[in-house]
């Protein structure tokens, strides 16, 4: 081939659209196209290499021979001589490609069956590294190929190069301008920063969106020119260290713009090295104000009490978990559940918010740490300042008094009655949660008459530590059989008979011996085990009525249930199973709960006690006279019963006003139709009152302590015998 039309021939390629444009595919068609075209060839053909050189994969051919059956192995694991011949002198010119050893791994598979004799492989390079091959095959030998030749096909191989690194240039553009697209389209600002320098090189449009501030104000300006530096400077400071020793870092900020609005921003910024050895801070960050407001919001209600805007107790808990001194103020407002039933929810929460309200005064004047509502009338303050030592008198006293201030709500003036605990959290922190030291000291405060503070002293924590060994031991009573009923007969005054019992708890604790009820049924209520126990004594009292009623025996039998009880939710169902069981008379079995307690859910109070009226269960309102009970509810309630509370009946013989409102409880059971009965009867005396004023029943020690089942059974034997003998 003569110079000047190998020239002409490479710059046909050189000149090519296809070229031009970077485009390799073309570009190769055209090459093997016009190689066939002006050499002798049978096939010229292009093939690409995968980048680990594992596969190649045919880009363009063009001959009288065309690949269809028959192509070169796509893996080039088992072709490393012929990798490695192109990777080390470019070409390989085989005259004879049958007996060219630099071929064979190709012979057999490739050129026999083709019988292809002659072959030109050049390899395509860029940068030294193989990305392909330029192969010219001829079906007939020749003896050699001519250098022209060979000199051809390298510079046709070299544009095949040169057009997949334009190629890779476009790409590599194109991804660069994508990628600018993309940062200036987004919404999240996007920052890069030369460490080197501590200049912003690039920033896009989010970040004048949000911040306010111009690109041109940012590009080229020293990092510590930013709002970063400038409104957070020892945050960003710390933030810049730990970029430069290569970290991730991740926060959230607020941050003010010229015109005073706040602007909440979420970054991450991170450190790379660009090809150059260049290093860069990355800054990425979005604006999270409404997700922030959001979170702050939540946090505000899972925290806060919603009606007082105080912290609530979780959060007051995990403050007290992490102090170990100072001092702690319960505060208990006496009577609020009355004063709620009384004056609406609507009034009884305007008093709690003006409690909160002093409380934060307060709370001022001391440098308070904490203040919490931390139950439905209960509040907590939190002094733990290390610098200063309270005097606890003092501030107790002075809160009392700023509390007990009269509150005008609506009309009426109230006077609040609140019941001030106050605890030493060094004394016991180390033993016992000081909100339950709290609580325990202001159930002795709301006892007392006056001023109700009481501090939490070693009489109040020994008295606890009783109680929390009597918990620990109740937990094994049920188990271990350790309760037993006993029973105290009830008299009906107009017979002179014995019509019932009641039955009472005894528990036989194996160090102190028999306890009765009120050295453990309020531990079992603040411990909830009194559902349990509860439980086991109306278990207990159904059975041995079923005994009583299968010996003939005319009895009632009176149980005790707890308000928990009362109110759990089981009770019907559980009482339903035992009639059932035990085969009970009906109006046999009798449920006493205090009138306080009867009064907790009226509502739900009135439908418990007319579903058990309906299975025959009899009703009775225990110390009667003592909680704050109206006509309207006794007439509401299916009750059958009254039980005179005893603080009446001991001074009947000495104080008129006893006798008064005695006579007058009688007076209404008589006209309201309800069975009566008088409890701690203890004289004659007492009897003999009860008797003329027409009450029905009477009980104490007159007759009979609660006895076990067996001197209870001797104890009515005698007294039937006495009836008969009298009669």
């Amino acid at each position: 081939m003569k110079r000047r039309q190998h020239q002409h021939l490479l710059e046909s390629l050189v000149h090519s659209t296809a070229k031009q444009q970077g485009d390799f595919t073309k570009t190769a068609e055209l090459t093997t196209e016009l190689l066939c075209q002006n050499v002798t060839l049978s096939l010229a053909s292009v093939w690409m290499f995968s980048p680990d050189q594992q596969t190649q994969s045919l880009e363009a051919q063009f001959g009288s021979m065309m690949l269809q059956d028959i192509h070169r192995p796509k893996r080039l694991q088992s072709c490393p001589r012929y990798l490695h011949e192109l990777q080390t002198h470019r070409h390989i010119d085989a005259g004879n490609t049958v007996t060219d050893s630099r071929l064979s791994e190709l012979a057999s598979g490739y050129f026999i069956p083709r019988q292809i004799h002659s072959s030109l492989e050049v390899g395509i390079r860029i940068n030294g590294h193989l990305e392909g091959v330029l192969c010219l095959e001829r079906s007939h030998v020749t003896p050699h190929w001519h250098d022209s030749e060979i000199h051809l096909a390298c510079q046709m191989a070299d544009q095949l190069a040169l057009t997949l690194a334009i190629k890779h240039s476009y790409e590599k553009e194109e991804s660069l301008s994508l990628f600018r697209c993309a940062a200036e389209q987004s919404k999240q600002i996007s920052m890069l920063i030369n460490l080197h320098t501590e200049k912003v090189e690039y920033v896009n449009q989010a970040h004048s969106d949000i911040t306010g501030i111009p690109r041109e104000h940012i590009i080229g300006a020293n990092l510590r020119e930013l709002s970063f530096f400038k409104q957070h400077g020892k945050l960003a400071e710390q933030t810049l260290a730990q970029i430069f020793k290569g970290e991730i870092v991740k926060g959230e900020v607020q941050f003010h713009r010229d015109d005073g609005s706040h602007y909440w921003i979420q970054y991450v910024l991170s450190q790379f090295i660009t090809e150059r050895g260049n290093h860069y801070a990355l800054v990425s960050s979005v604006e999270n104000t409404s997700e922030h407001n959001y979170r702050s919001e939540l946090e505000r209600l899972a925290w806060r009490c919603g009606l007082t805007g105080l912290h609530n107790r979780t959060h007051f808990n995990r403050v007290l978990e992490r102090t170990t001194r100072g001092v702690l103020l319960l505060v208990d407002l006496v009577g609020f559940k009355r004063f709620n039933d009384t004056y609406g929810h609507g009034n009884g929460d305007s008093l709690l918010i003006e409690i909160a309200r002093r409380l934060r005064q307060f709370s001022e004047f001391t440098k308070t740490t904490e203040i919490a509502r931390v139950g439905s009338d209960e509040f907590a303050v939190l002094l733990t300042d290390a610098n200063d030592v309270y005097d606890t008198d003092y501030f107790s006293h002075r809160l009392y008094q700023h509390l007990s201030m009269p509150i005008l709500i609506g009309r009426e003036q109230v006077e609040p009655k609140p019941a001030l605990a106050v605890v030493n959290i060094a004394s016991v922190v180390n033993m016992f949660s000081p909100l339950t030291c709290a609580d325990i000291a202001v159930q002795y405060a709301k006892k007392k008459k006056g001023t109700a503070i009481q501090v939490f002293n070693s009489t109040l924590l020994s008295a606890f530590k009783e109680d929390a060994q009597i918990e620990r031991d109740l937990h094994g009573a049920l188990r271990g059989r350790q309760f037993e009923l006993y029973y105290q007969p009830l008299r009906d005054l107009e017979q002179n008979t014995y019509i019932g019992a009641e039955a009472l708890i005894r528990w036989h604790h194996p160090q102190k011996g028999v306890l009765f009820p009120a050295s453990f049924i309020n531990i079992a209520e603040q411990s909830g085990m009194i559902n349990a126990i509860g439980s086991w004594v109306l278990e207990a009292a159904c059975r041995q009525l079923n005994l009583w009623q299968h010996h003939n025996t005319d009895m009632t039998m009176h149980v005790n249930v707890s308000a928990r009880q009362f109110f759990s939710g089981n009770l019907f169902e559980q009482v339903w199973q035992l009639l059932i069981r035990y085969r009970l008379k009906p109006k046999t079995l009798i449920l006493e709960i205090t009138e306080t307690e009867l009064m907790g859910d009226v509502r739900h109070a009135t439908l418990l006690c007319q579903e058990l009226a309906e299975l025959g269960v009899g009703l009775a309102i225990d110390d009667f006279g003592t909680g704050y009970s109206s006509m309207r509810y006794l007439k509401q309630f299916p009750i059958s019963k009254l039980k005179i509370d005893r603080s009446f009946i001991s001074d009947l013989t000495v104080s008129r006003e006893s006798r008064e409102i005695v006579s007058a409880i009688i007076a209404m059971a008589n006209a309201l139709n309800i069975s009566l009965t008088a409890e701690g009867v203890e004289t004659v005396e007492q009897e003999a009152f009860l008797a003329k004023n027409c009450c029905h029943q009477a009980q104490g020690y007159l007759y009979s302590p609660a006895l076990r089942e067996p001197e209870f059974a001797q104890f009515l034997l005698l007294a039937n015998k006495s009836v008969l003998i009298e009669n």
